[in-house]
């Protein structure tokens, strides 16, 4: 069987990024004969990050160190629908709009719908039954709070009936590369949500970082054991793009998920992250990306007049 030059490159990206772990696990394995501190190594981008866990699971340390690696993945090829967390995270939302909300996300056969924790347990009744997923937002939209109320957090929107759990990251924590800090607090929503079924995202909120903070965050959101990296919440200014879209896909590797959100408004934009690697899209313009691509406008159109 001949292999073309692209899925070349993809195999030879993850073996080097195995490889890299593997070394930095018997580094570690040298260090610790007794298993005394477990740890867990991601790396990409010419970072490596280590994250140990005592007997309890609970974070001990974390850091990074700088080396030399290039990563990638490959996005798959799935009805748009499929991608899409119908999402509704304004803060004057009511009840009825997020009745609205899910009737859409049935009637298109949406991802999820994503909601603030106070209207979980509506979105969870009039859901049942359905395959629409409960998403909810913790933490949100500053990732301030402390570790442990982003837990409780977590667990009250899980007994509520929540499914997925879109947590913030403590973003200053990241700037001051105390990511002892960063990994324990992803660590504890994931130690919170996984043992009740529910999958984890975590949001870096990308608009705020330079793409070594993008890449220390993704990893570390691997490490603690997180599911989905995302993007952005959408209310610090800025949203996905297409560049931060591959630079986590390329970080996380193939088997991760990878959430697009915040400024996907047309399919168009929703299509051009599904080919940068993401695997989940946030938006509130689903239905308009749900009905496929944009008509091009027709050459007897009048040019649009500005008022």
């Amino acid at each position: 069987m001949t292999l073309d030059q692209k899925t070349v490159e993809s195999l030879i990206e993850i073996i080097a990024r195995e490889v890299l772990v593997a070394m930095k696990e018997q580094q570690e394995r040298e260090k610790h004969p007794d298993g005394a501190h477990p740890c867990k190594f991601s790396c990409a981008e010419g970072l490596c990050v280590r994250t140990c866990f005592d007997r309890a699971g609970q974070v001990v340390s974390a850091g990074a160190e700088r080396l030399a690696s290039t990563l990638g993945g490959i996005p798959q090829d799935i009805q748009i629908a499929k991608y899409i967390d119908h999402t509704l995270l304004k803060p004057d939302a009511t009840p009825d709009q997020v009745a609205q909300l899910c009737f859409e996300a049935k009637k298109y056969g949406f991802a999820s719908v994503c909601i603030n924790p106070a209207w979980v347990e509506l979105a969870a009744t009039l859901l049942k039954g359905s395959p629409v997923k409960v998403c909810t937002v913790i933490g949100f939209p500053l990732g301030a709070t402390a570790p442990e109320v982003k837990a409780f957090e977590t667990k009250t929107a899980i007994d509520k009936g929540a499914t997925e759990i879109d947590m913030v990251i403590n973003i200053g924590a990241l700037k001051a590369r105390d990511m002892q800090l960063v990994a324990r607090d992803i660590r504890g929503v994931v130690m919170t949500a996984h043992p009740r079924g529910a999958l984890v995202k975590v949001i870096i909120e990308t608009s705020l970082l330079t793409d070594e903070d993008k890449v220390l965050a993704s990893l570390t959101a691997k490490e603690a054991g997180a599911d989905f990296v995302k993007t952005s919440t959408g209310f610090s200014g800025g949203g996905a793009t297409v560049h931060d879209v591959a630079l986590m896909r390329k970080t996380v590797g193939p088997e991760m998920g990878v959430k697009a959100s915040g400024g996907v408004r047309t399919y168009e934009d929703a299509q051009s992250m599904v080919k940068a690697g993401a695997t989940r899209i946030g938006a509130s313009a689903s239905v308009k990306i749900a009905q496929g691509p944009s008509a091009p406008p027709s050459p007897h159109q009048e040019p649009a007049k500005a008022y």
